[in-house]
């Protein structure tokens, strides 16, 4: 594949544009940056990648992207550490089986689950969260061994497209663990960093992984993340939560029309 100063340019906005919006939401970017590694690539004329080799991509940035933004969210109480403690261990163990295991995919079954994960994210971003928002962030509960199984399954869908899970996180946090928005945003965002070293160290031990991109991705995801996730602190969360859903909506149409097509 070529690496000419346009290849360059585009790579970098793709992760700049897609690191500031996964700061601002909460996730790690791949629901965003897969499609665009994707489809973006070759309408400007270069070489497409394959999935497997936008799913390492993805997987290698998205350890740096989510850093990025857990740092900028460090101050302010917004992290549950008991609920990335939990959710973390297993999501990692996940991640790491999907992330080893998706070498032993076809690139159209990697694009179906992808697929999959995006609609189930999707429909439940739709479903309204009641006096969520309400709840004092010193009050927050949730059911443990719950969280722990429904990480484990987040992480082993996410490790095999190279995500870390955290469009699939957001909504669970918020629908069935009732954790308050920008406690989910802060949240998701540090147990994606730790599920993402999973399905990294699976990429990157199948050789899935192209590195010239990656470095690219990762420059861009340690300017724009931060400033995304300062951004997402002055805005609504009703805003934020309607951002994430069309987001979310529009990449599983996008994933299914070409699946069907």
């Amino acid at each position: 594949m070529e690496y000419s100063l346009l290849f360059i340019i585009t790579i970098f906005l793709i992760g700049f544009i897609g690191s500031f919006i996964s700061g601002m939401v909460g996730i790690g970017g791949s629901i965003i940056k897969y499609p665009m590694l994707l489809y973006i690539p070759p309408m400007v004329g270069l070489t497409a990648f394959t999935a497997h080799e936008v799913s390492g991509v993805s997987a290698i940035q998205v350890l740096f992207a989510t850093l990025g933004g857990v740092w900028a969210y460090r101050k302010g109480g917004y992290l549950n550490k008991t609920l990335i403690l939990y959710m973390g261990t297993s999501i990692l163990i996940g991640s790491f089986i999907g992330g080893y295991s998706s070498d032993f995919m076809t690139s159209s079954g990697i694009n179906f689950l992808y697929g999959v994960l995006a609609t189930i994210a999707a429909v439940m971003m739709f479903v309204p969260t009641k006096g969520i928002d309400d709840i004092s962030l010193d009050q927050v509960t949730f059911n443990k061994w719950l969280a722990v199984f429904l990480a484990l399954l987040v992480g082993i869908g996410a490790g095999i497209v190279g995500a870390a899970g955290a469009f699939i996180l957001v909504p669970i946090m918020l629908l069935v663990l009732k954790i308050p928005t920008r406690m989910t945003i802060a949240t998701s965002l540090a147990v994606t960093f730790v599920s993402s070293i999973g399905a990294t160290t699976g990429k990157v031990l199948t050789g899935q992984v192209l590195y010239f991109p990656a470095i690219i991705m990762i420059i861009a995801s340690l300017i724009a993340s931060p400033l995304g996730a300062n951004a997402g602190k002055k805005v609504n969360t009703k805003v934020l939560q309607w951002i994430l859903a069309i987001l979310i909506l529009g990449t599983a149409i996008k994933i299914w029309f070409d699946i069907l097509s």
